[in-house]
Order: structure tokens, then C-alpha cells, then sequence
């Protein structure tokens, strides 16, 4: 029950945040705004979680603290122009040493 009450919240939100990013934008899809990206992030963080099966391992408070939290640490990251290629660019770096140490 839990899980479909969870399924219906996020299905909820993404048609919200679909509605609120199109009358903000005069009908386009992208919101610029600081609350819009932080929506965008915790739609797309959940549904990540939903699909991988780790979005229902906590109590939904503790969920919702959890992608709010992220989110926020990924807008701040994003915002000091560390982009998502930089971390794409760690994640190849530590790949490398990882398969160096194993050989």
C-alpha cells in the first residue's frame, strides 16, 4: 500500500511540476528557477531510486530528507561548476586505478 501511495505522490508531483514548469515559462519545459531545479532533481532522484528498488528502503520522511538533501548538494556542486561531465570524469579516474591496482 505504502509503495502504491508512493508511486501515485511521485506520478502526482512530475504532472505538478510539468504543470508549474510550463505557466512559469510561458509553456516551455525548462524553469530556471531555483525551487524548479530543485523539483526537476528530487522527480528525477526518486524515480531513479524507484527503479534501482531503494526508494522504499526508508520511512518517507526519512526518504524525502534524503533526495532533498542530495539534490541540494548536487545544485550547490552544480552551481561552483562542477558539472556532471567533471563527475563522469572522476568516476572514469578512480575506474582506471581501480583496474591498474587489480592487475
Amino acid at each position: 500500500m505504502k509503495k502504491l501511495f508512493l508511486a501515485i505522490l511521485v506520478t502526482t508531483l512530475a504532472g505538478c511540476a510539468d504543470m508549474n514548469l510550463s505557466s512559469l515559462t510561458g509553456g516551455t519545459t525548462t524553469d530556471t528557477s531555483v525551487r524548479g531545479r530543485m523539483q526537476t532533481c528530487m522527480l528525477g532522484e526518486a524515480q531513479s531510486r524507484l527503479q534501482a528498488g531503494t526508494l522504499f528502503t526508508n520511512s518517507i520522511t526519512a526518504t524525502a530528507q534524503d533526495l532533498a538533501s542530495t539534490c541540494a548538494k548536487k545544485l550547490a556542486l552544480e552551481s561552483m561548476g562542477i558539472s556532471q561531465q567533471s563527475q563522469t570524469d572522476a568516476t572514469n579516474i578512480i575506474n582506471s586505478l581501480r583496474n591498474l591496482n587489480n592487475n
